[in-house]
């Protein structure tokens, strides 16, 4: 019989799974722009500047792996501490503005797309809150 995962777990996996959308999306588009040789060589020679979705493919890419670690950390911090108050819905409220945080961010909504970026940043102070309470 599988084992059933803690939701802070299955949403760390689902958030690997996001990661690899991330690298896939930002490649897909320069590798339309760019074609597959670079893509398959090295990617040393000077290129013309990135397209506009490319770009903003890029820096979503790079926002999330700048956040999360901090999700991981948070995560393994929580099982090992073994509170769980509020951590649950802290996992999904993260995983869910990090899914609207990349089509957002491809699609140049300025607003929506901060406001998806906060509902992330709260999911992992959810997360943090328990463990960083018993610290005290």
């Amino acid at each position: 019989m599988p084992t059933i995962l803690p939701t802070e777990l299955a949403v760390l996996a689902w958030g690997c799974i996001l990661a690899f959308v991330h690298i896939f999306a930002a490649v897909q588009v320069k590798t339309r722009q760019y074609g597959t040789k670079w893509n398959m060589g090295a990617r040393d020679e000077e290129l013309p500047p990135i397209s506009p979705l490319g770009g903003r493919l890029a820096r979503a890419q790079a926002n999330f792996f700048e956040t999360f670690p901090i999700f991981i950390a948070a995560v393994i911090l929580a099982m090992t501490v073994g509170t769980t108050d509020g951590t649950k819905l802290g996992a999904w409220l993260w995983l869910g503005g990090r899914v609207a945080y990349l089509p957002l961010y491809a699609l140049g909504v300025p607003v929506v797309r901060s406001l998806a970026w906060i509902v992330s940043v709260v999911g992992i102070v959810l997360i943090l809150k328990p463990a960083l309470a018993a610290l005290f």
